[in-house]
């Protein structure tokens, strides 16, 4: 098996201008890291529609300054 190395926190950056949605290929707003130290970018509205769904798995995420996350808000409580 091959060892995953989750990078610490402070190294969790945006997603670079372009990087795209894992959905639908539209230019990324949002990274996610998985448990298992694994990312996904998402799109603005994939990020906002799928947000209670994102919180359950996400571990930490950065987003785009100028995104506001629906997240953000369900990950602080």
């Amino acid at each position: 098996m091959t060892p995953t190395l989750t990078p610490p926190p402070e190294t969790v950056s945006p997603p670079a201008t372009d990087e795209r949605c894992d959905r639908c290929n539209a230019a990324g707003k949002l990274r996610i890291t998985l448990a298992g130290g694994s990312e996904l970018v998402f799109c603005g509205h994939h990020a906002n529609k799928y947000a209670e769904d994102l919180v359950k798995i996400t571990v930490r995420y950065a987003s785009d300054p100028e995104f506001s996350w629906r997240g953000a808000d369900l990950m602080a409580n």
